[in-house]
């Protein structure tokens, strides 16, 4: 019984301090490869790249979402791997249908969002999350390689000309 208390202990005191830094990060601002608060704005994205460049996107694994619970006909849950060369880009794209959540692993990258006067910045340990509305376009300015793993929910009901920009 010491044992199981110590552990339940120990547990309680590991969700305490994760909920402390949980609070601590929601106080400011604006969080790391997020869009500065005062730069919040919409943006037409007139110079937004249209073709990929040096982006090798790699499908990881998925799940058919129509055979499970949820029932979405047409729709996978997916994981993938992502490389965008030095000077490589992301073209633009929308997430309309397809939510996404994208941590950088290593590198640094610039997001070109219609929600933002300025580029974001996203580093190494950042997520970024794509939700309905977000239109965007991304660009590696550095010398190295970015890597990204992207899990998002895909609708493989769409044309073949409407994924070409993903």
């Amino acid at each position: 019984m010491k044992t199981i208390r110590t552990r339940t202990s120990r547990f309680s005191h590991l969700v305490a301090a994760v909920a402390a830094l949980v609070a601590s990060l929601a106080g400011g601002n604006a969080h790391a490869g997020e869009c500065p608060a005062d730069k919040v704005m919409a943006n037409a994205l007139a110079d937004a790249a249209t073709a990929p460049v040096g982006v090798t996107d790699t499908e990881l694994s998925s799940i058919d979402l129509a055979k499970e619970n949820v029932h979405l006909a047409q729709r996978r849950l997916r994981l993938r791997h992502m490389t965008i060369a030095p000077g490589g880009v992301v073209p633009f794209h929308s997430h309309e249908d397809r939510p996404a959540l994208i941590m950088v692993n290593s590198g640094e990258i610039y997001e070109n969002s219609s929600k933002c006067g300025v580029p974001i910045l996203h580093k190494a340990g950042d997520i970024s999350r794509e939700f309905l509305g977000t239109k965007h376009w991304w660009k590696n300015s550095t010398n190295a390689p970015v890597e990204l793993t992207i899990a998002d929910i895909v609708n493989d009901g769409k044309p073949a000309t409407m994924k070409e920009h993903m």
